[in-house]
């Protein structure tokens, strides 16, 4: 058999591993994290597509899942998917949830997604300087987090079951308020761009397990008003959907009847709200 030529090699080498669903690649921001894309092939011939970023929970697994759950909708709405992989251990510490607050030691989350959305903007000739972003649990976390902090880049925010939320309260600093934040990130608050961005806040109505988020004296995030936003987890995305909504914000609070702590079974509610915003983006 006939070996491919050098052109036909890379052209075979990028169709299995840089289109539809890819392989995993470093960052360039930093070798430790990683990211994984579904990227419709009609990409490679030009086509303009939307992006959205799907930030896995605490056991990380959620990255595959959310990327494979999305490839239909993705070559249907023209949009890619990135899902970042932030392992745990990075400082050698083996801590679990130090993205969830965006800045753990000397890595800073909200830039590292920031450089990864514009080191594959380039890669596949996509304008991504604005994007969506959804995240379930430690994903839910991160992604309101990250609302908070880069309105400006966000067309829309789905966030789904937080163990823990970040209150607009001016009077109590970062993570449990927004007091500090401009001195903890170099960057102040715009309540006016939070006001522009759509949000969804999804959680199932029987997601009342309290262990995993409940902070105590001594814990690694305990400070004081850490359980103040409620005990579970849908008590906790309401006081965070009545902060939003007191700063502007339009929310849209989708309490899912019967689901637990189940990320695969809130997705369709996550992509009818995504579609919902991308028919208003192309109406414009």
């Amino acid at each position: 058999m006939k070996e491919l030529g050098d052109t036909a090699a890379r052209a075979r080498a990028a169709a299995i591993y840089d289109y539809g669903a890819t392989a995993i690649f470093a960052s360039r921001f930093d070798p430790r994290l990683h990211m994984l894309l579904y990227v419709p092939k009609a990409a490679a011939q030009g086509r303009k597509l939307n992006l959205i970023v799907a930030v896995h929970g605490t056991g990380r697994t959620s990255a595959i899942e959310f990327r494979d759950g999305f490839a239909e909708f993705c070559e249907y709405n023209d949009c890619a998917i990135l899902c970042p992989i932030f392992p745990m251990n990075v400082q050698g510490d083996s801590a679990r949830s130090g993205y969830k607050y965006i800045i753990e030691g000397d890595l800073r989350y909200d830039l590292a997604i920031l450089s990864m959305v514009e080191e594959m903007a380039g890669k596949y000739g996509q304008d991504w300087s604005r994007f969506a972003m959804f995240g379930f649990s430690g994903g839910g976390h991160f992604t309101h987090r990250f609302a908070i902090l880069h309105p400006e880049k966000l067309w829309a925010a789905s966030i789904g079951a937080p163990g823990s939320v970040t209150l607009l309260d001016p009077e109590r600093d970062w993570w449990v308020g927004i007091r500090n934040v401009e001195a903890v990130f170099g960057k102040p608050f715009d309540v006016a761009a939070l006001a522009r961005v759509p949000v969804q806040m999804v959680v199932g109505d029987a997601d009342l397990e309290t262990w995993e988020i409940t902070h105590k004296p001594g814990g690694r995030y305990y400070m004081e008003g850490a359980n103040d936003a409620g005990k579970t987890r849908p008590e906790r995305l309401k006081s965070l959907a009545k902060s939003f909504e007191n700063a502007g914000v339009d929310v849209t609070l989708d309490i899912v009847p019967g689901i637990s702590h189940d990320r695969m079974k809130v997705l369709g509610h996550v992509k009818g709200f995504f579609r919902n915003q991308l028919e208003k983006i192309e109406a414009q």
